[in-house]
């Protein structure tokens, strides 16, 4: 059997650096047939010097604006098929680091099972090991955005037991964005990624997608990559509109994929709102809004 081009996608904005680094990361490695870098409209002159990181196998190409990481995601995945119509898509950040060419080797070969359609490795953040996660039902997701008590309901409803992930391969609802695999074919079947929400819940969007189809979610537990958790989303975002951005890709989710009753869409919004309340207090007496 032919094997099947994997082609690596990064998406960089306003962080050219940390992408340079990735690049240098991977660029040698075999077993990657192209890298696309996708500048999402940096407003800095991320695109000029990425740019001159082309030759043969390193594509580097800018959206017209930044639409949100779910954009960034389709320009890249589409520039692939347009090379490759079929193939196998690393989706990366650019904040992150893998160890060897064998991982992403080991990726590719465990994702030829067919009823796999995105293949996650295990995800590294900082004490954080991410293997997946269960996706909530709008129930659970209003009791997990309850103020002090959420984040402790939130790992409850999401977690798998660790007896789950004791075999190669563990089947989940969904994993982590920062890095996954996913076949071409699966991306055309589900219509590529929703661009509603311009940053959060892309992973928990498609897993819904994915229930529709065939094919499943899977980690590879066997594989690591280290992941320095919202490097590049910190550097252009201070924590409260990145916790509006997060309340309004959540209420979306809830409505148009996991069919929340209005009642339970009107507790999401008061919840968010308190919570909101709560986060300015607290930016204010620190002093105000980190720049």
């Amino acid at each position: 059997m032919k094997k099947r081009p994997l082609v690596f996608v990064i998406i960089n904005y306003n962080d050219a650096k940390t992408t340079e680094k990735l690049l240098n990361n991977v660029k040698d490695y075999k077993s990657i047939s192209k890298i696309i870098v996708v500048d999402n409209h940096s407003s800095d002159d991320s695109y000029q010097v990425l740019k001159k990181w082309e030759q043969e196998h390193i594509k580097v190409i800018c959206t017209e604006e930044n639409k949100g990481f779910s954009h960034g995601l389709n320009a890249g995945c589409k520039e692939a098929v347009s090379i490759y119509p079929v193939c196998d898509i690393i989706l990366s950040n650019a904040d992150i680091t893998i160890y060897s060419d064998e991982n992403l080797k080991e990726l590719q070969e465990a994702s030829k099972k067919k009823e796999i359609g995105v293949l996650g490795p295990v995800v590294c953040q900082g004490k954080e090991i991410s293997r997946g996660w269960k996706v909530p039902t709008p129930k659970q997701s209003v009791f997990m955005n309850l103020p002090v008590i959420g984040r402790k309901l939130e790992k409850k409803y999401t977690t798998y037991p660790e007896e789950h992930y004791q075999k190669d391969l563990s089947y989940v609802d969904a994993v982590s964005g920062c890095f996954f695999l996913i076949k071409s074919e699966v991306l055309k079947e589900v219509g590529y990624f929703d661009e509603h929400v311009f940053l959060y819940y892309e992973e928990n969007i498609l897993a819904c997608k994915l229930k529709k189809t065939p094919y499943k979610v899977a980690v590879y537990n066997p594989v690591l990559i280290l992941h320095d958790h919202s490097v590049s989303v910190d550097k252009n975002m201070n924590y409260i509109k990145k916790f509006k951005i997060l309340k309004q890709s959540q209420y979306y989710f809830e409505e148009k994929y996991n069919q929340a009753s209005k009642m339970q869409l009107r507790f999401l919004k008061w919840f968010g709102k308190l919570t909101l309340g709560t986060i300015y207090i607290r930016v204010f007496l620190k002093g105000g809004l980190r720049k």
